[in-house]
Parts: structure tokens; sequence; C-alpha cells
């Protein structure tokens, strides 16, 4: 039986992660990162957790204990009070420049790294340092990752060695 047939008042868990059955939003980590343009693959690895635990906890039902949302909230580089949902609460405009700024800035780093020709590079390369006098934090920003990267030795090791718990296959099998 999932963890949604049950009634409101049981509560399943998967590792300190609450799953209600009620429909109201708790929080917005999902909507945060893929805002900040910011893959579940790059979550998991920050929380030191594996993707499914990153896609449970996305959903906007999920209750997470306080402590895991503050870990969110520094992965994602947000004020807490971003992540936590209140009725018809937009986000606030500094966040949602943020995320537009990160996104500009990711594109022109892939620019700079996949340009061949050198005018579009000093472009891109001009841009970046700009984003950076607007936003000073943008400075460690990664590129946009390429279609088909090839992932570093040490992350085939890691990933092999990590293992589903059995709630958690259990959950993705059904």
């Amino acid at each position: 039986m999932g963890l949604i047939s049950h009634s409101v008042s049981e509560v399943g868990r998967i590792n300190d992660l609450r799953i209600p059955t009620t429909k109201r939003p708790l929080h917005r980590v999902g909507t945060v990162r893929r805002l900040q343009g910011i893959s579940r693959r790059t979550v998991a690895r920050r929380l030191n957790v594996d993707v499914a635990t990153v896609k449970l906890q996305e959903r906007e039902t999920a209750d997470m204990p306080l402590s895991r949302l503050y870990e969110w909230q520094k992965v994602l580089e947000v004020p807490i009070s971003e992540l936590l949902v209140e009725a018809g609460d937009p986000l606030a405009a500094p966040v949602l420049r943020r995320a537009q700024l990160v996104r500009v800035m990711k594109t022109a780093l892939a620019m700079i790294e996949v340009s061949e020709q050198a005018p579009i590079r000093r472009m891109a390369q001009t841009l970046v340092e700009q984003l950076v006098e607007i936003m000073p934090e943008l400075e460690g920003v990664s590129p946009w990752h390429a279609v088909g990267q090839r992932r570093r030795r040490d992350e085939l090791g890691q990933a092999a060695q990590r293992r589903l718990s059995e709630d958690v296959f259990l959950e993705l099998v059904d």
C-alpha cells in the first residue's frame, strides 16, 4: 500500500520526511531550486542524500523538519522565509532577480566555455564581469552543464557506493 492511500491522520516517514496526504503546500524548495538553476543532482550532493530523496523532499506537501529546510536554505542561498509557503504569497522580488541573474551568468559562462570565436568570448567575459559588479555572489556560479557531459571518475565511484533505502526503492517501483 502506497503512502498516498493513507488517511489524513496517518503519515508516512522516509528519512525524517513525513509525507502527509493533505493538499496544502508547506514549502517551495522545488520551485526555488528550479529558479536558481540548480540541478537535483547538485542538491543531492550538497545535502549528502540521493536524488530520489531530493525529489521526495521537493514535493510541496512533504513535511520536512525545520533543520532540513535550513539545509536547503544554505544550498539554495536564499532567505528561509522564501522557502516557506503562505497562502498566495509570491516569491520576493530579490529572490526572483537573483534567479534571473544566475541564469544569465550561467549562459555567459557557457558561451565563454564553448565559443571558438575570440570576440564572442571577450563579449561574454565582459558580461560576466558586469554581472559580478551587480551581484558579487555570482562569482562562484558555474556554467550550464553540457548535454552528455561525462562524470569524473570519483563521481561514478560515489554513485556506485550509494545505496537506496528500502523505503525509497519501494516508493520508486510503486
